[in-house]
């Protein structure tokens, strides 16, 4: 995918403006460039998690969930390993579902959604109006995703413009296994508790407590997926003594408990 990316994002989707562009491939080790589309994506990854950069932002798009790219919108994607599948589906600008369709957000994929995208296999390339069946089973599938998506999932943390923070979100990552707090980081790096919570609200729009919350499920994604830990493995990683509150913060955050979802993950 990396090989042909280029070529295919500028000319390819935009060929046909009423189409609906149907691609599934591998990702590749490179990944894509920044770019944009005249055309909504929707991009459903498998085998890994999958990071997408927009502007100040990183989403982060596991397996089992989808991201929603309004046209428009610049991005660049970056897989976490060369084993990741994308299922892309580009549609044309629809009018009347604006507040669904024109912001950027990641969803999870329930079994109706992830058998609909898994029946787009047989299909490449431009899905015309005149292909009645393939065309309608694809728009059905456009259709029913405001109704499908009611809960946009916060797997994004912005990306901190003061080193000091950076050094500190660095240090956390490093140290999540030990479990940070906010007077023992504050302490550590020279803040006084209110000042080091003023800087995270300041700078990336986020509490601590909220910007550490993601920070740790993501890590717990991580190991889910890319190492197959067990579930008391990976709470203790990422900083959980009780396993009963590390499974209802992950369900709070992913839209569904680590075990259901290491049953899913390889889907």
């Amino acid at each position: 995918m990396a090989r042909i990316a280029k070529d295919y994002y500028l000319t390819e989707v935009y060929k046909l403006p009423d189409s609906i562009y149907c691609m599934h491939d591998f990702m590749g080790e490179d990944g894509i460039q920044p770019h944009q589309h005249v055309k909504d994506q929707l991009l459903y990854t498998e085998g890994g998690l999958v990071h997408v950069n927009v502007q100040d932002i990183t989403y982060f798009l596991p397996a089992r969930h989808y991201m929603w790219i309004p046209a428009g919108l610049e991005h660049s994607i970056h897989p976490g390993s060369n084993t990741v599948t994308m299922r892309n589906l580009y549609f044309p600008k629809k009018q009347g579902d604006e507040t669904f369709a024109d912001q950027a957000g990641i969803f999870h994929v329930n079994e109706l959604l992830l058998q609909m995208l898994i029946f787009t296999q047989q299909w490449d390339g431009d899905i015309l109006s005149e292909q009645e069946a393939a065309f309608g089973f694809v728009a059905a599938l456009r259709l029913t995703l405001p109704q499908l998506s009611q809960n946009q999932l916060m797997l994004m943390l912005p990306v901190p413009t003061d080193k000091r923070l950076a050094q500190i979100i660095q240090y956390m990552d490093e140290f999540m296994q030990e479990g940070v707090k906010l007077p023992q980081l504050a302490q550590h790096f020279g803040f006084s508790d209110r000042s080091l919570s003023r800087l995270f609200k300041n700078n990336i729009r986020m509490s601590f407590v909220q910007y550490h919350t993601i920070q740790r499920m993501l890590k717990a994604l991580q190991l889910l997926l890319d190492h197959q830990m067990e579930i008391k493995e990976v709470a203790a990683l990422v900083g959980y003594n009780s396993i009963p509150t590390f499974s209802a913060t992950f369900r709070k955050v992913l839209g569904t408990s680590p075990s259901d979802y290491a049953k899913r993950n390889d889907i």
